[in-house]
């Protein structure tokens, strides 16, 4: 498990790193009259000035160093600054800044087996050091390769739109938040191995694939056209009723059985034809 660690400053070390230069530089160059002592000095010097600086460890916000002793693992440093470490530890740079994944568009089926293509964003960070740098071989990589498996997860798991029924449940095109959400949650429990933590995840791209496209566009406009005209009958059947309800309950006129058929015939013609209606003028009379 991560193993949070806070190392000393770095300042005082730094401040001594420099002194033992300038003894170094002084016993082994500057001296009047060299001797045995002053060069073993110097040299002695010059080791614990290289000592000093090994241990010197620099860490940029929002970056994290995960630290090993000999293979073993000792703990992490996330916070920023200038640290003093056992010269000996092994370090290991980690990036802890939110980082995007736009992933290539996927040709896949759905779960009606109609080929589709979806694509996603992914805004991830790092949040388990320890698991990114030593439970996956890359985590970068593992992060690629597990979004672009829970993104085909996902188009098989649901369709892309309601062909039949037309309350089938979700749909990739009109699940909106809720798809994103269940790709989030499906991204969160997949990445959870290498510690990474999912910030956001929705789809960016999602159509039909070209070779169905034009034929899935047909079908939408049919069924729209149909939906319109349904709506139009049902009023239009609303508005003769009401007219032959106006007519009797004021007498305007008298009609039978078969009269009431042809008016009905031609109020259903005019209210639901595409083209306005050509009046005709009828000076005929009615006969009893």
């Amino acid at each position: 498990m991560e193993k949070i660690v806070k190392p000393m400053s770095g300042f005082l070390a730094l401040i001594i790193s420099l002194v033992l230069l300038g003894l170094g530089v002084f016993f082994m160059f500057l001296q009047s009259e060299r001797t045995v002592a002053g060069v073993v000095l110097g040299l002695l010097c010059f080791v614990l000035f290289v000592f000093f600086i090994k241990g010197l460890m620099i860490i940029q916000p929002n970056h994290s160093r995960v630290l090993t002793f000999f293979g073993r693992y000792v703990g992490s440093v996330k916070e920023n600054g200038l640290f003093f470490i056992n010269p000996l530890y092994g370090t290991h740079k980690l990036s802890l800044r939110s980082q995007n994944m736009q992933g290539q568009t996927l040709k896949v089926n759905d779960k009606m087996g109609n080929p589709i293509e979806i694509g996603a964003v992914v805004v991830w960070q790092v949040g388990d050091t320890y698991k990114a740098a030593y439970d996956v071989a890359n985590y970068v990589d593992y992060v690629n390769a597990q979004s672009e498996a829970a993104i085909r997860h996902l188009a098989v798991s649901f369709p892309y739109d309601n062909l039949e029924d037309e309350h089938a449940g979700i749909t990739l095109r009109e699940g909106g938040e809720k798809v994103n959400q269940i790709l989030e949650q499906e991204l969160t429990d997949r990445l959870a191995r290498a510690g990474i933590i999912v910030q956001e995840a929705r789809i960016s791209h999602l159509a039909y694939a070209s070779e169905i496209a034009g034929a899935m566009l047909q079908r939408q406009q049919a069924t729209a056209i149909v939906a319109a005209r349904t709506k139009i009958v049902e009023g239009a059947v609303g508005m003769v009723d009401l007219a032959l309800k106006k007519l009797s309950a004021e007498n305007i006129v008298e009609l039978d059985d078969e009269r009431k058929a042809a008016m009905v015939s031609n109020l259903m013609v005019v209210l639901c034809g595409e083209k306005a209606a050509q009046p005709i003028l009828n000076a005929g009379t009615l006969h009893h």
